[in-house]
């Protein structure tokens, strides 16, 4: 009996510091300021934190990541719900060296394009990523905005997931060239589409700093 009335004793107070517990919770989760509450955010954290890389480790992207990162993509709001947009993962090295190597054939040795050549470091035309997503839309008035938003879910849960990211056009004007035209037949993209923009993603072997952003740009219109 005795050891029964100790048992509910500490169950009682077991109870008790529970419940003040979520009660001092709770009134700081009344009383903390915006601030606070962006700085403990996990979706703004990752907003802030997110860089564009251009330096990746030589580590292949596991395609379950990719998969998932894809499939944050195309959860993106887009108009009517049409979700006309195709997306195609490369991961091949393969692929990306035989890409690389054409679209040197294709630059000519003056231009400008050509000084990346002479970098040390260069491994792939698109910024030396293990892994690109490419994604294509169908013409309209608002697949252009859609892919735009999707390219954003794709860097920002790539960026949750551990992985570095950037966005680039660029890369695309090599497939409309005699050589990238193999590589584009590649991806296999449903009639009416065509190639908006691609995302570089891999391990980043870089840190860069924010770049300053104009905050000026922001104005409340209060009548």
């Amino acid at each position: 009996m005795k050891h029964l009335f100790l048992s509910l004793i500490v169950a009682l107070l077991a109870t008790t510091a529970c419940t003040t517990n979520t009660n001092t919770q709770s009134s700081d989760s009344q009383t903390a300021t915006p601030q606070a509450q962006s700085d403990e955010n996990p979706v703004i954290e990752t907003i802030l934190s997110r860089r564009s890389i251009r330096a990746y480790k030589n580590q292949a992207v596991p395609r379950e990541l990719l998969q998932q990162i894809a499939e944050c993509g195309i959860n993106a709001p887009n108009g009517m719900n049409a979700q006309q947009w195709e997306l195609r993962i490369v991961d091949s090295k393969e692929w990306l060296d035989n890409a690389t190597a054409a679209y040197k054939k294709s630059v000519k040795p003056d231009s400008p394009m050509a000084k990346q050549f002479a970098d040390p470091s260069f491994k792939n035309m698109f910024r030396n990523a293990p892994a690109v997503i490419f994604i294509a839309h169908k013409a309209g008035p608002c697949t252009q905005v859609d892919c735009g938003l999707m390219a954003g879910n794709i860097v920002l849960s790539a960026k949750s997931l551990g992985l570095g990211s950037v966005c680039m056009m660029g890369p695309l004007g090599f497939f409309s060239t005699p050589e990238g035209e193999p590589f584009l037949k590649s991806l296999s993209l449903s009639e009416g589409y065509k190639l908006l923009l691609c995302v570089g993603i891999g391990y980043a072997d870089e840190q860069p700093d924010a770049r300053p952003r104009n905050k000026e740009v922001i104005k409340f219109i209060e009548q």
